[in-house]
């Protein structure tokens, strides 16, 4: 599963790019808005983790442009804005969950899970060959019974 993460403060973007790696996701990462919509309209994404207050392009913007290319991807806001109008705003404009920092990374980590679990049970079923099964959505493989 991919998640890209747009983060402009550095040691948060390192340490949740490294968290999600070891989590087991491919993560791209980047700290800078424009360089982030490139990757966001560029590639498919599972969830975008994405700060609002971003060098370049902001975060709302970004969110509005994939929204009004019809992009898919699971958008959680991870930002320090922590009104209940920010809120409201980033989910009424597309996002699909709001983290305000500080966060535990435990609890970030389950959101994104949700966020991929809900993806993958909608988009993409289990994948079957022969008697193995790979459940994306629950990062889980099995044989036979």
């Amino acid at each position: 599963m991919r998640v890209l993460l747009i983060e402009d403060y550095r040691p948060v973007r390192q340490a949740l790019a490294k968290g999600l790696r070891e989590a087991g996701f491919a993560v791209d990462a980047t700290g800078d808005g424009r360089e982030g919509l490139w990757y966001a309209t560029s590639n498919e994404y599972d969830v975008i983790v994405l700060d609002l207050m971003l060098p370049g392009v902001d975060g709302i913007e970004i969110l509005r442009t994939l929204r009004s290319q019809g992009r898919e991807a699971c958008v959680l806001i991870l930002t320090a804005k922590d009104t209940v109008p920010d809120r409201i705003r980033g989910l009424e404009l597309g996002a699909d969950d709001y983290v305000v920092k500080p966060f535990a990374f435990e609890e970030l980590l389950a959101r994104v899970r949700a966020l991929v679990r809900r993806n993958y049970s909608r988009k993409r079923p289990d994948i079957q060959v022969a008697d193995l099964c790979i459940e994306p959505a629950t990062q889980k493989v099995r044989r036979g019974e």
